[in-house]
């Protein structure tokens, strides 16, 4: 029998639709929480003055955590000496259904849900932007310059639109359509992927410029295909985006190989979703059924996992 639950706290994954890398640069961009995928934070206080964090990533002492955990350490030593609680002992336990490294906001996620378990454990109220100030701290340390969409869709429960530091507005959607979520078996390379644009903005930055705000182009251009059921645009401007993604490098080989393939076997549009560089792509498809079948496909070829979202927000799911 578990023991007592002292805090508890909730996140889920998350993909971006349109406008990831170039919403970075002020563009807009388009992201829809998974909520059927979680991650889930839990604290048991303790009285031996130990904080000890365990997880399938590192099970330890919080003062031992590895580099590559350094913005959730930084986050929990912030919360903690907020609250003067710097001595309380305590195990936290992170359970999450997120892949790693696989552009689906995993650290995001887990953040989120660290938040709000110490929040609960603490008895104390917790804001909506008071998370994503909180979320930023980790998000930083993990990918240098968040452009803060992670956190946002993770924390909330609907689709949003957001303009780096000016709009976050939720955003209905009622699309008779489906998207199918594959991993493409490759790790993710967020921070390698930011840094690419940045060079490339650095060395060619007239070209590399017109890329990223044909990407902003496309992403407004969705919100209005989205809220006229057009399926067929929305399918050219998944296309379109992922060939303007694929020019500013943050694309790969196995990636544009898993995507021919998706759009010669009943896709409508695919494109990468996240940093790239490997990591998830998205396929539209007109039916559940297609995207069954093109998930059975896919995984021949490589396709590790694979999820349907229906892409609407009065269907279940989204």
């Amino acid at each position: 029998m578990e023991q007592k639950v002292d805090g508890i706290g909730h996140s889920h994954a998350k993909i971006i639709l349109i406008g990831e890398h170039s919403v970075v640069y002020g563009k807009p961009a388009i992201a829809l929480p998974l909520t059927t995928i979680q991650a889930t934070a839990k604290l048991y206080f303790t009285n031996n003055g130990q904080q000890i964090l365990q997880s399938s990533y590192f099970d330890g002492p919080l003062s031992e955590m590895p580099p590559a955990m350094l913005g959730l350490s930084h986050l929990i030593t912030r919360i903690l000496s907020q609250f003067h609680q710097e001595k309380v002992g305590f195990i936290l336990k992170i359970q999450s259904q997120l892949p790693a490294e696989r552009g689906m906001g995993s650290s995001a996620a887990v953040a989120i849900a660290i938040i709000r378990c110490l929040y609960d454990a603490f008895n104390l109220k917790l804001t909506h932007n008071q998370t994503l100030r909180l979320a930023d701290i980790s998000e930083t340390d993990t990918h240098k310059n968040p452009s803060g969409l992670d956190a946002a869709t993770a924390a909330s429960e609907n689709p949003i639109w957001l303009i780096r530091g000016k709009e976050l507005v939720p955003l209905p959607i009622t699309m008779n359509a489906y998207l199918l979520i594959c991993d493409s078996g490759v790790k993710g390379q967020t921070s390698k992927a930011i840094k690419v644009v940045s060079d490339n903005l650095a060395k060619n930055p007239s070209l590399t410029q017109k890329h990223l705000d044909e990407l902003g182009t496309l992403s407004s251009k969705v919100r209005k295909q989205l809220a006229q059921n057009d399926v067929n645009g929305l399918g050219d401007s998944l296309n379109s985006a992922q060939k303007h993604l694929h020019s500013i490098g943050v694309s790969s080989q196995k990636l544009e190989e898993l995507i021919k393939i998706a759009l010669q076997n009943g896709s409508l549009g695919s494109k990468l979703t996240g940093g790239g560089r490997g990591g998830c792509f998205i396929n539209l498809t007109q039916s559940r059924a297609t995207a069954e079948k093109l998930a059975v496909i896919l995984k021949k070829y490589g396709v590790t996992k694979s999820w349907i979202q229906p892409l609407s927000s009065e269907i279940g799911g989204l």
